[in-house]
């Protein structure tokens, strides 16, 4: 059982950045995807940026040319590097793994928040 854990969240003003992590209890070297998904007030959670064991990625058309997604197998780690962050990025974010592209797996951390605003 992999337990997984997320820091890096907070405020921000529109336009900055932050950088999540989210560690695992366990190696993440056999989850073959790795993704963040986010949950605004009074929406669904979708799906933000995923990658693969050998660094494919994939994101959300929203968040494209601002997040990117990275993963280091060696710290069982992954980081979502977020920049020209916008009011609309305000939410909390998840890490999952054991997914696909497209559905989330069964392992999920406790989330944080991300606030933008000024």
């Amino acid at each position: 059982q992999v337990q997984l854990v997320e820091s890096g969240g907070g405020l921000v003003q529109p336009g900055g950045s932050l950088r999540l992590s989210c560690v695992a209890s366990g190696s993440i070297y056999s989850i073959y995807i790795m993704g963040w998904y986010r949950q605004a007030p009074g929406k669904q959670r979708e799906l933000v940026a995923v990658i693969t064991t050998d660094g494919s990625a994939n994101y959300v058309d929203s968040v494209k040319g601002r997040f990117t997604i990275s993963r280091d197998g060696t710290k069982n780690t992954v980081y979502l590097q977020m920049n020209s962050l916008k009011p609309e990025d305000t939410a909390h974010y998840y890490c999952n793994g054991g997914g696909t592209k497209w559905m989330p797996g069964t392992y999920w951390g406790q989330g944080t928040q991300i606030t933008v605003s000024s």
